[in-house]
């Protein structure tokens, strides 16, 4: 009741009626999960280089359809960025969409879908950076944080009730395939893999 009442409060206040299509009932069985590669973590200072989306419906990762997006930036690129990303400012600025075309772009691909994601709200505020001047909410999508799932499927087996909630340690445990990471499309095949392998023992 309080979500219904808080989506139809959002609703009312979208700015351009043309994204109402995020408050539609959501395809049954779909989800989105995404991954931001940014500047740094700081959401209040910090900009999105990269950002991936794919698909999950019916328990399949639709591979062939991902949306992966480098996004050009005003903040310049550090040496430490460029490391762990491997990519320079020239590779930003020649191969990149401008932040207003990689958001609609992002938000048609996700629709009304619930966003999977690991350490999401992170990511969501990066991508509200983007999306806030133009929607005026905050994005109404579902969020599943696929850590939270890890950790309770692990708490009740673990009598210290320490979860190492690490990335590769859930990788490791739930025995799925490496990539490679900082890489915002790889990054989200995996976190994707995981919430399907949680998602096997536990009805969401």
């Amino acid at each position: 009741m309080v979500e219904r009442l808080k989506r139809k409060w959002l609703k009312s206040r979208l700015k351009d009626s043309s994204y109402s299509f995020l408050f539609d009932e959501p395809p049954k069985d779909e989800y989105v999960c995404i991954d931001t590669e940014t500047t740094g973590l700081d959401p209040k200072k910090d900009e999105i280089i990269s950002v991936a989306a794919v698909k999950i419906v019916k328990n399949r990762i639709e591979v062939g359809s991902a949306l992966h997006m480098r996004v050009s930036c005003k903040k310049e690129l550090d040496a430490e960025s460029i490391k762990i990303h491997h990519m320079r400012q020239c590779d930003i600025e020649s191969h990149s969409l401008k932040p207003d075309i990689a958001m609609e772009r992002l938000l048609r691909f996700i629709g009304s879908r619930t966003l999977v994601g690991y350490y999401l709200e992170f990511d969501k505020k990066m991508i509200e950076k983007w999306t806030k001047p133009t929607l005026g909410i905050p994005l109404p999508n579902r969020l599943i944080e696929v850590s939270a799932l890890y950790y309770d499927k692990k708490i009740g087996t673990i009598p210290q009730g320490h979860v190492d909630l690490r990335f590769d340690t859930m990788m490791q445990e739930l025995d799925i395939p490496y990539l490679g990471k900082h890489d915002a499309l790889n990054d989200a095949l995996m976190t994707a893999m995981m919430f399907l392998k949680l998602n096997a023992t536990k009805k969401l």
